[in-house]
């Protein structure tokens, strides 16, 4: 048995994850996502795939993020009918954020061809909503911990990695000639003292290794989150200025609501409404209390309703477009979480196209932004960024919490390997910018391990004849 790895992306950046693991003549693929960031990368997305969609027989998913699951309605458009596993949770995650990205897509084509400042006549989406519900013909969700059986020498067990709802780590098992191999695939890992989601699961042994680096080179710890976040409210609040908040819609906006509700519980900052921006996260949210297993946020029945810290009074939420739209006039401080989390995309652009003028208010990043995105030109201090085609000055106070990151740092990786009873083969590091992977590689190197930083396209033989 002839087994390869080659590297469709996350190879020396942080997104576009997809691995394609080819075993003798059958091709797996884990992961399916969408590069982002710089533009250089977000082209690739309208590439042909290096390989032929037909001749996959399957794809596993680590977790429901776009920057893992994004490619797959261009995957099924162009002739992929395979297979497609994952998590029961990444599934319910899935159908709603695929059908979001596809409306984005779909949204931003069209406004481009209003406004004109596409270079295409006619700019096309990526995909479509259709493309989107096609997706779901071939998902097939199992649950953690079970053997599940892939192809007749190859199956899978996923464990909890404690990222977002349903991420796994995937661990696929190779049997053959009386032997078998395991190759296993970190998928991104959470953080161990996250105040809701539960720490990832430890494995023990591994043949071959993937593991992400996105904070391979920095510490990015959690303990002074709280003052940090309050302190930026209060000045914020003291200004008489609105806080805008771009949150990714899983995870982030979550992980903020509780911050908020817990410090206002507190009386640490003032009781402000909270409005929740994003239709996404708004039925992610509901997901929390339908996963209550994998999170560590109480929830309870009431009346036959489940009831959680979400459900806060001085949490509203913003399901009409109507709504939204009239977030504009505020005037009094408030909190506005809004995707995305990048400020690539979605309704939080309309905030900062109307608001980032305002000296009075804050736009509050909270959690990485990738290289070549409007969040990292506006941390980084630039005067002005393009909005809907138009350079909007940036005068409003900008301001940057971490510890926030649903990614385990550098302290958090190097403690996660020390589960391994010995070595793997190899243990490649992918799924980070090149400086976070070469420091974090060198760390691993230093335990004696063999690391390899891959590159984009670069196909590697990881066993012969087994």
């Amino acid at each position: 048995m002839n087994v390869r790895l080659k590297f469709l992306g996350a190879a020396r950046s942080v997104t576009g994850s997809k691995y394609l693991l080819e075993i003798d003549n059958k091709k797996v693929l884990i992961d399916c996502g969408l590069f982002q960031g710089r533009k250089e990368l977000r082209l690739r997305n309208w590439d042909s795939l290096p390989i032929d969609p037909k001749t996959i027989d399957l794809v596993v998913i680590t977790h429901s993020h776009i920057d893992h699951i994004g490619y797959l309605p261009r995957l099924v458009k162009d002739g992929f009918h395979g297979r497609i596993v994952c998590t029961h949770a990444s599934e319910d995650l899935m159908r709603i954020m695929l059908k979001d990205a596809a409306k984005l897509q779909e949204e931003e084509a069209l406004f481009a061809f209003k406004k004109g400042y596409s270079k295409h006549d006619k700019p096309e989406p990526l995909f479509t909503e259709k493309d989107a519900e096609q997706v779901f013909e071939f998902v097939d969700s199992v649950g953690f911990k079970k053997e599940i059986k892939l192809l007749s020498n190859l199956s899978l067990v996923y464990h909890n990695a404690g990222h977002i709802l349903g991420s796994a780590i995937a661990e696929l098992i190779l049997s053959g000639n009386g032997t078998k191999k395991k190759i296993v695939f970190s998928g991104d890992l959470g953080r161990y003292d996250d105040p809701i989601m539960n720490p990832p699961k430890a494995i023990a042994e591994a043949d071959v290794l993937l593991i992400e680096s996105t904070y391979g080179d920095r510490v990015n710890p959690i303990d002074h989150v709280e003052n940090d976040l309050a302190k930026i409210i209060n000045e914020a609040n003291e200004r008489n200025g609105v806080i805008i908040v771009p949150a990714f819609a899983v995870g982030r906006t979550q992980l903020m609501i509780y911050y908020f509700h817990m410090l206002m519980e507190k009386k640490a900052i003032p009781t402000l409404p909270i409005y929740i921006d994003s239709p996404m996260a708004i039925s992610v949210t509901d997901l929390y209390e339908r996963h209550s297993d994998e999170h560590k946020i109480q929830v309870t029945r009431t009346d036959g309703k489940m009831i959680s810290i979400f459900d806060d009074p001085h949490v509203h939420f913003c399901n009409s477009r109507e709504s939204s739209k009239a977030l504009n006039d505020i005037k009094k401080p408030c909190i506005i979480i809004s995707s995305s989390g990048m400020a690539t995309g979605g309704r939080v652009l309309h905030h900062l196209f109307h608001r980032l003028g305002r000296e009075n208010d804050t736009v509050l990043f909270a959690g990485y932004q990738a290289e070549g995105s409007r969040g990292r030109r506006m941390m980084d201090g630039e005067p002005t960024v393009k909005i809907f085609g138009e350079e909007v000055p940036v005068k409003c106070q900008v301001r940057v919490i971490n510890g926030l990151s649903a990614h385990a740092d550098q302290t958090e990786l190097l403690r996660w390997l020390e589960n391994f009873k010995k070595s793997p083969k190899i243990t490649f590091v992918t799924h980070g910018e090149l400086e976070s992977a070469t420091t974090l590689s060198r760390k691993i190197k230093e335990k004696g391990w063999n690391t390899i930083i891959p590159e984009y396209l670069e196909s590697i033989e990881l066993f012969d004849g087994i």
